[in-house]
């Protein structure tokens, strides 16, 4: 612990006024310290953690947190703030702030410590110390665990270390008799990088379980490593608790217990009615141990909507298909650029294949990517099946989906083939079974039956409408021309420039993709003015930043210059930072831009193969010229309405900082990604 913080990293009078400032004036302690090489990108990668959950904790604690490459070792800074800093906690401003920055590849140690700290935050005693004390090596001091805060009559019980056990009894506290069997709650907690909240939600799910006797065990699932949970504890445990914000691992063990299924914070917030609330499904014996085999997996948090649900539910499909889109959309579009569009009609690479010849290499490529794409509809339904009923629902999602390419439905059986397999497996689990038959249903009943209901369903009775419905929209597609074309340009490049590669964004990539399975000339209009219209977002703020560059702030400044790049490769990611910074004025910029891009890329009749790639596939795009005139257009009227909208307000100060960097966003991954 003493390699993480020092007093020069301690700020006991923190004079920032909100997140961003508080962040950046401790990271320049780090800067200072040499534990971070590069201020703005930390700062960026800090702000990217943030977009995605407020790092704001009841009882006055913010602990902005991320993992980042600027970042050489380790390291903690704390600041205390008088007037408070809202990072967006339930009860109000926080008054303790802890920056923790952790190296990309930090170590399994150091991590541990990191944890240690956050359960500590979870002592009344540790926080009310912090708050008392002036002297910054004093904290240092504390936060290292040199001191514990131990007032008069402390028992100098290991709680106040921060060392309570995972499953400390009730009956120390002596509010259960010794002999009465205690509640038994087994819980999970994780968040998307596993350096503090998951450790907070653990302890704070102890503390509650303590008070209100009830024996709980949890199994953190975050960076500083995975020990599984012993089967006899699982086994024996009365109810579960799985608090999380990533996706839990091997969730089927605990399958047929009564569970409570939340994000991360709710643990660390509300433990105490999550407690209840899972003991009262016990009670009510909602679900039983002996269903174990059978227990349907819990299909959203409490209190989501159906819609909600079905957008995560059709999410997760699209999100697995992506990586292969990625793979076999640029290895199709690579033959093309080597062998000509007739590289199609070239015979098997198994049976025919010359070293020497370029149109063998050219074939390779095309067979190869032909294969990842034969995937797409597939994964995406057997992972909008895994999505609703987790890992049972693969094997009817995949049938259905291969079901689907079979029988030309293509893109929408897809969706259609995942829903239903995760509609059958649903209600399979939810049937009673005898006891013989428990132990086979998830490796033998439950895919033999919904395989068989799901390929069923597909071939006999709604495959062939949803196929002649895919038919008819391809030819809708083929024979738009003139304003129809035009319209629905604008529609695409709106989509695609709405949230930035969110689930809007998403729909109008897949709706794109999906056309290539079957590639027409509609469809191919389709993903041209698709890609035209993603890349336009960072390709316009780019062009903002260059421009007019006074009305950006430095780090707004060089993610421009990144924001180049990006765009071109057609990562619409890449104007994130400025969208979360400023969405009032970016994001219609953004739109109007991206629908000027469709609607010229429509009307021109261009044309793409290739569902990735930017700028570097421009020679596999039917009519280059126009298309690059499209984009042109659109960026610049992205830049002159966010010039225009900007110029009426004062320019940003110096202290502002943008949010996530466009680095953070992989360049490997699409932009529907």
């Amino acid at each position: 612990m003493s390699e993480l913080i020092t007093a020069e990293l301690v700020d006991v009078d923190l004079a920032a006024e909100t997140k961003q400032t508080a962040a950046r004036s401790l990271a320049e302690r780090m800067v200072a310290a040499g534990r971070v090489t590069d201020l703005d990108g930390f700062l960026a990668d800090v702000a990217a953690r943030e977009a995605q959950m407020p790092t704001g904790l009841d009882g006055g604690i913010g602990i902005p947190h991320c993992r980042s490459e600027h970042v050489t070792a380790p390291t903690l800074a704390f600041g205390r703030s008088a007037r408070g800093i809202d990072f967006g906690a339930p009860d109000g401003p926080a008054d303790l702030i802890f920056l923790i920055a952790a190296p990309a590849g930090a170590d399994d140690d150091h991590l541990t410590i990191l944890s240690a700290l956050a359960r500590r935050l979870m002592d009344a005693e540790f926080t009310d110390a912090l708050r008392a004390e002036r002297d910054p090596a004093a904290v240092a001091a504390l936060i290292r665990g040199e001191e514990a805060p131990a007032p008069a009559g402390s028992t100098g019980a290991p709680e106040a270390a921060g060392e309570v056990p995972a499953a400390a009894a009730p009956e120390a506290a002596g509010e259960v008799p010794a002999a009465a069997a205690p509640f038994r709650i087994v819980a999970v907690t994780s968040c998307p990088t596993g350096i503090a909240h998951t450790y907070m939600a653990a302890e704070s799910l102890q503390k509650a379980g303590e008070a209100a006797g009830v024996d709980v065990v949890v199994e953190t699932q975050g960076s500083a490593g995975f020990t599984r949970l012993d089967p006899g504890v699982i086994a024996a445990a009365d109810a579960v608790i799985l608090a999380h914000d990533v996706e839990v691992r091997e969730k089927d063990r605990f399958a047929g217990k009564p569970t409570v299924d939340v994000g991360v914070k709710a643990a660390i917030n509300r433990p105490a009615e999550l407690i209840a609330d899972v003991r009262g499904k016990a009670a009510r014996g909602e679900t039983t141990a002996a269903a174990a085999a059978t227990a349907p997996m819990d299909t959203g948090a409490p209190g989501d909507h159906f819609g909600t649900r079905l957008r995560k539910w059709l999410m997760t499909g699209v999100s697995y298909m992506v990586p292969f889109v990625a793979a076999g959309g640029l290895l199709i579009a690579l033959a093309f650029a080597i062998g000509g569009y007739e590289i199609n009609s070239a015979p098997s690479v198994a049976e025919h294949f010359v070293w020497t010849e370029a149109a063998s290499w050219a074939a390779l490529l095309f067979q190869i990517g032909g294969a990842a794409f034969g995937f797409l509809v597939p994964v995406l339904a057997g992972y909008i099946a895994y999505g609703m009923v987790d890992r049972p629902g693969l094997v009817p999602g995949f049938v259905g989906g291969a079901i689907a390419v079979t029988i030309n439905a293509g893109f929408l059986g897809g969706l259609a083939a995942g829903l239903i397999a995760g509609a059958v497996v649903m209600a399979i689990q939810r049937v009673r079974v005898p006891a013989v038959l428990r132990g086979v249903m998830p490796v033998v009943v439950i895919p033999l039956i919904s395989a068989a209901v799901v390929g069923f369903l597909m071939f006999i009775v709604v495959g062939k409408p949803i196929a002649s419905l895919q038919k008819a929209m391809t030819d809708w597609l083929s024979g738009l021309s003139g304003g129809n074309a035009v319209l629905l340009g604008v529609l695409l490049g709106l989509m695609m420039c709405f949230d930035l590669g969110g689930p809007v964004n998403k729909v109008a990539y897949a709706f794109a993709v999906g056309g290539l399975a079957t590639p027409t000339d509609g469809s191919l209009k389709v993903m041209a003015a698709v890609m035209a219209a993603g890349m336009v977002p960072p390709l316009g703020m780019a062009l903002a930043t260059t421009v007019r560059a006074k009305l950006f702030t430095k780090a707004e400044q060089d993610n421009g210059k990144a924001a180049w790049v990006l765009g071109a490769s057609f990562i619409s990611e890449g104007a994130i930072p400025f969208a979360a910074a400023d969405p009032l004025r970016v994001i219609p910029s953004a739109m109007a831009g991206g629908a000027v891009t469709g609607a010229l890329s429509m009307a021109f009749g261009a044309t793409l193969r290739a569902p990735h790639g930017g700028i570097f596939v421009v020679p596999l795009i039917g009519g280059p010229l126009v298309y690059l005139l499209a984009i042109a257009a659109g960026t610049v009227v992205t830049a002159g309405l966010v010039v225009l909208l900007k110029s009426r307000r004062k320019p940003a100060g110096s202290a502002a900082t943008a949010p996530a960097a466009p680095e953070a966003a992989d360049p490997k991954v699409p932009a529907a990604a």
